[in-house]
């Protein structure tokens, strides 16, 4: 590289976006994905020896996948060759691979293919590089924010290793935020900037956990945000929210404000007001509440306030818990919706609460026996006992039903479970009493 080639490489390094610069250019920078990178794992092993094999890289925006690849870069010895999948053609994969055989023939020298966004890459293109990662002309690497095993060929995942990259941590994206303000090498330290706690806890909230996002706000903000009197630039609170475009939503997830959205949220759903409920339902997912605590909240009120008097209200509840999980934000807040105004419309009753809580009580204060005609007689010598003499079978009389004790002697009598007369706990009442002749 001669001196103009120098001088513009540094030049197009600190001209490049505040996430590009600050991308670590060894392992013990990288922040975060300790799952994969921690000293004792795998492949934190595998770049520390130079002995890298084909992987691919699947995790959402922002994690860390080309991170991770510019630092095999600068660790290995062998050449390095990057293409993207959104633009590359053929041709460009064919001049990669003379360039490696000839790598490997002349020097012994292998090559490691970077391909961001492989999940573009069509079934040919994809195929084409088979043979030659086989045979060990090509280490690939390969990043992608689709599921590898529904977009990426077969033969090629069976010859790579595939690492899941997650979401940063709050934490992660403090540190990575903070790096970025006072580092003046790599960072923005150099323009004397200063952020507020507030600032730093909302973006690294609000970053979920996409590490690019939360860098970019804290670059605009810099660079649009003048000094004050005192000579600093302030990031505040108002200022990290316009740079990251989201507005402050006064919902602290661990003080009481939290408790009171999700209590509003709920009897919203149990007073029947499906407006109300899904209002809430989206403040809590602009806030970035945890989308399964928000599941599991709805299941749990499908049984206690809606039970039987509309039983597919809890196959729907569980339904969305599972496709959130599965298909995540920002789709999964449609599910939600989904849910929360069935939930909202559905009709109500506490009768399954009140029975389980009423059984319980009742557990709690009387000792009891089950009933002789009740108990096991699966077993020889039973009779001897005494042990299930006189029970009769319900299937052997009229409407499958027959009267007779269920409950122990000592709470004989005790109604636990009564049924509302809405929905189909209204089916189930007028069953009741159809089977036992009282209709």
């Amino acid at each position: 590289m001669d001196l103009f080639e120098y001088a513009k490489s540094k030049t197009l390094d600190r001209e490049s976006p505040l996430a590009s610069r600050l991308r670590p250019t060894t392992l013990d920078e990288v922040v975060g994905q300790e799952h994969i990178v921690g000293k004792d794992k795998l492949l934190y092993r595998a770049i520390k020896a130079d002995k890298l094999t084909s992987v691919i890289f699947y995790g959402p925006p922002g994690t860390g996948k080309t991170t991770l690849a510019k630092v095999i870069a600068n660790t290995t010895r062998a050449n390095f060759t990057q293409i993207n999948a959104t633009v590359a053609g053929k041709k460009d994969m064919e001049q990669v691979v003379k360039e490696a055989q000839e790598q490997l023939g002349m020097y012994g020298k292998k090559t490691i293919l970077f391909i961001d966004e492989i999940h573009r890459f069509n079934k040919g293109q994809q195929d084409y590089l088979l043979p030659f990662v086989e045979d060990g002309t090509i280490i690939l690497i390969g990043a992608t924010t689709e599921n590898p095993y529904f977009e990426v060929n077969g033969a090629l995942l069976s010859r790579s290793i595939i690492f899941e990259l997650r979401a940063l941590s709050q934490e992660n994206i403090r540190t990575l935020i903070l790096r970025a303000v006072n580092d003046c090498d790599k960072g923005m330290g150099n323009y004397g900037a200063v952020i507020d706690d507030d600032a730093l806890e909302f973006l690294s909230d609000m970053a979920g956990g996409d590490a690019r996002s939360a860098l970019n706000a804290v670059e605009l903000g810099i660079l649009t945000t003048p000094k004050s009197d005192d000579g600093y630039i302030h990031l505040t609170l108002d200022v990290a929210s316009e740079c990251i475009q989201k507005r402050v939503v006064q919902y602290d997830k661990q003080g009481d404000n939290h408790y009171d959205i999700i209590s509003a949220f709920i009897k919203s759903m149990r007073g029947s007001d499906p407006d109300a409920a899904v209002y809430y339902l989206a403040k809590m997912l602009y806030a970035g509440e945890d989308i399964k605590f928000i599941a599991r909240r709805i299941m749990i009120l499908a049984s206690e306030d809606i039970g039987n008097a509309d039983p597919q209200a809890l196959c729907v509840a569980v339904a969305a818990a599972q496709a959130v999980e599965r298909v995540g934000m920002p789709e999964a807040q449609i599910i939600l919706s989904q849910a929360v105004t069935y939930m909202a419309c559905a009709p109500k009753s506490n009768a399954a609460v009140n029975a389980i809580f009423s059984a319980m009580d009742s557990v709690k204060k009387t000792r009891t026996t089950v009933p002789v005609h009740l108990q096991d007689a699966h077993y020889g010598g039973h009779e001897k006992l005494g042990k299930g003499i006189g029970y009769k079978y319900a299937h052997d009389y009229p409407n499958h039903y027959v009267n007779q004790q269920y409950l122990p002697s000592e709470i004989e009598g005790e109604k636990f479970y009564e049924p509302g007369d809405l929905g189909y706990e209204k089916t189930l009442n007028e069953y009741m009493k159809h089977i036992k002749g009282e209709a």
